[in-house]
């Protein structure tokens, strides 16, 4: 059973502790029956089981309602849902990412057009950023959206566009021209039956999730789906990312958690030499160093998701280190796990291989970890000398 006694930090509220512990029982008796041979369809069960359950009223806020996100809530969920089943924390986590930019900068038409539909599963969202050739210099994206009479005509390309060609709404940047770099981004709501956007390959990963790349050819848009101002868009771009960035680290908590739980089955289980693998000091050491690891992303998760519902207007610096630390620290803790599952670690269908194949793109997606990096340098930088 995974550790909870961290519910009892003083992070949460009794709020927040009701939710896992609802959520728990909730994962525990719904996300064994969805069948994953296909994964597309499993996406689209996995948001709508989410919807009745009520989970998605989590992912974006009550359409007339000034409250904001609330990211450990958002966190607790993802880290619950990972613990779980990867593509759960997947359906849910596209949710909230797909519509932040409406949640946070929408207007209140906007909002009541679609976000009762997604916090109830009845529509799936995607957040359509990177591009061929800017991945993480979204700076350089080079996508066009064109002023046309009282519309704006989107054309270039989008990839590895989560939820990709089954999403019904994506939430797409592409440059107005207002300033060159980041100052002449804008951000659009585009419905997936818009004429001229299709969806033109699948990309398939070592842990299937419903990837696509997307072309804009002439696709027309009322002016009335700009989000925000023209030339915000990059602003609106990091805001979103400033909230989920957090809830990345919250997964990769989440699939740590369950490696260090099948770890610790195995080697109490198993045994060398009539003795139980634990019985090893080697084994000891491996087991705690795992523990350390969950510990420690899991206070830098908390403490980043904490700072931002207690009123921080940015936590650039703590979500990165949430997200560089949780990421990379929960692939040394499931390759351990794998590790000490021996032979079985790498049978194909087994948990701690299949979390493998999971972990891998958390520490690429929403900034890799070596932007990271760059995120935390120049922030701790800027504190030194008082900016």
């Amino acid at each position: 059973m995974a550790d909870t006694s961290y519910l009892n930090w003083p992070f949460f509220e009794d709020r927040h502790r009701r939710l896992q512990n609802d959520l728990e029982d909730w994962a525990t008796r719904n996300l064994g029956s969805v069948d994953h041979s296909d994964t597309e369809a499993a996406c689209r069960e996995l948001v709508t089981i989410l919807g009745h359950g009520g989970y998605l009223t989590y992912s974006g806020v009550e359409p007339n309602s000034d409250f904001p996100l609330d990211v450990r809530s958002l966190c607790l969920i993802r880290e619950t849902l990972a613990r779980h089943d990867g593509l759960a924390d997947f359906a849910f986590a596209m949710q909230g990412l797909g519509t932040g930019a409406i949640s946070l900068f929408g207007t209140l038409t906007q909002k009541a057009d679609w976000l009762p539909l997604t916090r109830q599963g009845k529509a799936i969202a995607a957040f359509a950023l990177t591009e061929p050739h800017s991945g993480s210099d979204v700076a350089s994206s080079t996508m066009t959206a064109t002023v046309d009479g009282d519309d704006f005509l989107l054309n270039g390309e989008k990839t590895w566009i989560s939820n990709g060609g089954i999403a019904d709404v994506y939430t797409v940047f592409a440059r107005t021209g207002e300033a060159p770099g980041a100052k002449g981004l804008s951000t659009f709501i585009v419905p997936a039956d818009t004429p001229g956007l299709e969806v033109v390959e699948r990309l398939d990963t070592i842990a299937p999730h419903p990837l696509a790349t997307l072309r804009f050819t002439d696709c027309r848009i009322p002016a009335s789906n700009l989000i925000g101002k023209r030339g915000a868009g990059f602003k609106i771009a990091m805001s979103v990312l400033d909230v989920f960035r957090s809830t990345v680290a919250a997964a990769a908590l989440g699939f740590a958690r369950r490696a260090l739980d099948e770890a610790l089955d195995r080697v109490v289980k198993r045994e060398i030499r009539e003795k139980p693998l634990f019985a090893l000091q080697m084994v000891q050491g491996h087991i705690a160093d795992m523990a350390l690891d969950v510990d420690a992303a899991a206070l830098l998760v908390y403490r980043a998701a904490w700072t931002k519902d207690s009123g921080a207007p940015r936590v650039t610096r703590e979500a990165a280190m949430a997200k560089l630390f949780s990421t990379e620290q929960a692939q040394i803790v499931i390759d351990k796990a794998v590790q000490l599952h021996g032979g079985d670690g790498v049978r194909s269908g087994e948990t701690v291989e299949k979390l493998y194949r999971e972990i891998r793109a958390l520490r690429i997606y929403e900034g890799a970890s070596d932007v990271q990096k760059i995120v935390i340098a120049r922030q701790t930088l800027g504190a030194f000398q008082g900016e």
